[in-house]
């Protein structure tokens, strides 16, 4: 059911269990108890510090394009203590568009200074890669995550089963 943002999410859930006849306030209330503990149940896959590390001593800008809402994604990354990693952060209510439109993507890119050509979306679901291949812009797809297509139907520039691989393919796409 993740996936699309919370309202989506919110959405599925209550057509998989009932139904809600104030469906902004069970949002509301969702994010309620969703932010303020949204780290809460969660940990890092393996190898995201010392890879995010790695990417960023190597240069790379690094930057956050979610559907999931801001407070939220700031929330997490402060709690896992890996903020200081991206130097730009999107959420989902911080624009009028969100994944999978490019635009949300794009801004993302133009927030870090950067180019189409110089950017990679690493991402994990359907959404990731439609707004990379609208945008322009190389894929990296993890195997792992919210995948909710087969993975036969998506042709990334690279998949990867391991977070820690990625400054590997990044150098593979470069070159």
């Amino acid at each position: 059911m993740i996936g699309d943002g919370t309202p989506a999410m919110l959405e599925r859930a209550l057509a998989a269990t009932g139904s809600i006849t104030d469906f902004n306030r069970a949002h509301r209330k969702l994010m309620q108890i969703y932010e303020a503990a949204p780290a809460n149940l969660s940990r890092l896959y393996p190898g995201v510090d010392t890879t995010l590390r790695l990417l960023r001593d190597s240069g790379a800008n690094l930057g956050i394009c979610t559907n999931k809402p801001q407070a939220a994604t700031l929330s997490v990354l402060k709690a896992f203590n890996i903020a200081h990693y991206f130097e730009a952060v999107v959420g989902g209510d911080m624009i009028q568009f969100r994944k999978p439109d490019p635009r949300h993507l794009l801004s993302v890119i133009q927030r870090l200074h950067a180019t189409i050509s110089e950017a990679v979306m690493i991402g994990d679901n359907e959404n990731d890669y439609a707004a990379a291949r609208s945008a322009g812009v190389l894929v990296v797809l993890m195997r792992y995550g919210y995948l909710r297509v087969p993975p036969e139907k998506l042709t990334p520039d690279i998949w990867l089963d391991d977070f820690a691989a990625i400054p590997g393919a990044l150098a593979r796409l470069v070159s």
